[in-house]
């Protein structure tokens, strides 16, 4: 039957309901006790007793004076077996003109094993709470078109059990990462997403116009600079989960509306950052997985055993066998650039030359966990300079299955120091670098107040997603990922 024939088919359906007086949209409540998984794991307690379960009937197979259907809830999928000397000749057949795949319904009866073993609920009462008006995709297919599972996710988490597992998962992610920071005495806070500076981060940000104060306002890009004014204020551990937004493109790794948490912890160093991640990366996946050796598509991955680390220099120096150390100036640099055949700006310098040396040659090779330590300055405007080698900082990022997993600093607490570093990125915004930071004044403020030794985190939430539950894609961990509209 073609599909508006079968759209009008249900309609009239519903109109018939109406007239008779049943319409299911105004029935408020329906009282469940039991949903599919405990009666599957409980069934010898629950065997002959009277149950009340909900959901999307996914499956009906009509037979003459005994029919069956499932019901899946958010635990999954139970038999019903529907019998007319049951529920009463006017009720069974409702259920087989009326009652269709998609429709929501409501189940009394008890609960039973059939002759094949499969455990079921002999239905007493069957109860239509909301009429579906559209069709689902062909049950032997599924549904596997990747826009409009994207674009529908409602329907891909009605469709795809293994959707539904992963949204779960995350969930239980956040979890996790919540229960480990709060049982670490850490105090997890709410941080403006309108700002006036959206600062913390390289990227360009949304703008917007607050018409009630009838000025411009940003969507944040991080989460740092509130945070760092909380350090100061003397809360000591703080963190936050939120949205952030980047005005940049799209890919596997990447959406423009995503899941950062950043945290801070004064009295502690990047190396105090290395310990905290390390292991509560270890407990996220023994608590969610269930161990913490796992595999994303082919790769094994150990978060059992100690994280590798590694500084920039060395790892450069590994892939390429060039020291930077014997690199002594920008055009030394350049020339080396030239040479291997690496993109470079004119106002690049030495340290940002030796972080495109590192994107290109070595960050396809860290695939168990490993933290690459001491970042050059240049690329680095936030972070405490190393006591010994001020050309380079108290920063590291972790690298698992070669993606960025987070980003760490020694933070710098000087607001001297900061001040001079807001000036050189204003000097790059001027010669044309979008991404630059801007000058915060009320956060040199804040520094100037005074802000102790301290250590502070960022973590990509939906790749640390991806990677536990094994996804391809960032839109496969986030419910509604950024779409182009259709024309």
């Amino acid at each position: 039957m073609p599909e508006q024939e079968l759209l009008q088919v249900k309609r009239d359906k519903l109109d018939q309901l109406v007239k008779e007086g049943k319409d299911p949209f105004r029935i408020t409540k329906y009282d469940v006790t039991h949903h599919a998984a405990e009666i599957r794991d409980n069934f010898e307690s629950l065997n002959e007793q009277t149950v009340r379960v909900a959901g999307r009937m996914m499956f009906k197979r009509k037979m003459g004076k005994a029919s069956f259907c499932n019901v899946m809830d958010k635990t999954g999928k139970i038999q019903i077996y529907v019998a007319r000397d049951t529920i009463g000749e006017e009720a069974y057949e409702e259920f087989k003109k009326i009652l269709e795949v998609g429709d929501i319904i409501g189940v009394e009866g008890k609960v039973f094993k059939t002759k094949t073993e499969e455990i079921s609920i002999h239905a007493d009462k069957i109860t239509l709470l909301s009429k579906s008006l559209q069709t689902l995709p062909e049950k032997f297919h599924g549904l596997t078109d990747t826009d409009i599972r994207y674009r529908q996710r409602y329907v891909d988490l009605i469709m795809n059990e293994e959707v539904k597992d992963t949204f779960i998962k995350r969930s239980a992610i956040i979890s996790a990462i919540r229960n480990y920071l709060d049982g670490q005495g850490f105090m997890e806070v709410e941080t403006p997403m309108l700002v006036e500076n959206a600062g913390g981060a390289a990227a360009r940000p949304f703008e917007t116009h607050y018409n009630a104060l009838n000025e411009d306002r940003k969507l944040r890009i991080s989460l740092e600079l509130y945070l760092k004014r909380l350090i100061v204020g003397g809360l000591e551990r703080v963190y936050e989960i939120g949205r952030v937004f980047r005005n940049e493109g799209t890919d596997t790794k990447h959406n423009p509306e995503f899941t950062l948490m950043e945290l801070y912890q004064a009295y502690t160093d990047y190396y105090g950052m290395m310990d905290l991640t390390e292991n509560m990366f270890r407990y996220v996946a023994k608590e969610v997985l269930g161990s913490t050796t796992f595999k994303y598509g082919d790769l094994e991955l150990d978060f059992g055993k100690p994280f590798e680390r590694m500084t920039m220099i060395d790892c450069v120096k590994k892939y390429t066998g060039i020291d930077w150390n014997d690199v002594k100036t920008d055009e030394d640099a350049k020339k080396l650039a030239r040479e291997k055949n690496v993109e470079f700006e004119d106002h690049h310098k030495k340290g940002d030359i030796l972080s495109l040396f590192f994107e290109e040659f070595c960050e396809e090779h860290l695939k168990q966990p490993t933290f690459i330590m001491d970042h050059p300055i240049e690329i680095s405007p936030l972070t405490k300079k190393k006591p010994d080698d001020p050309e380079y900082v108290e920063r590291f990022e972790l690298f698992i299955n070669s993606w960025e997993m987070c980003n760490a600093y020694s933070e710098l607490n000087d607001p001297i120091d900061q001040r001079e570093r807001f000036e050189a990125q204003e000097a790059l915004f001027a010669a044309g670098d979008e991404e630059a930071n801007h000058t915060d004044e009320d956060f040199l403020n804040a520094l100037s107040i005074g802000m102790p030794p301290t250590g502070g985190i960022g973590y990509g939430i939906d790749r640390l997603v991806m990677l536990l539950t094994d996804a391809p894609s960032i839109r496969d961990v986030i419910f509604f990922p950024q779409l182009k509209s259709i024309q």
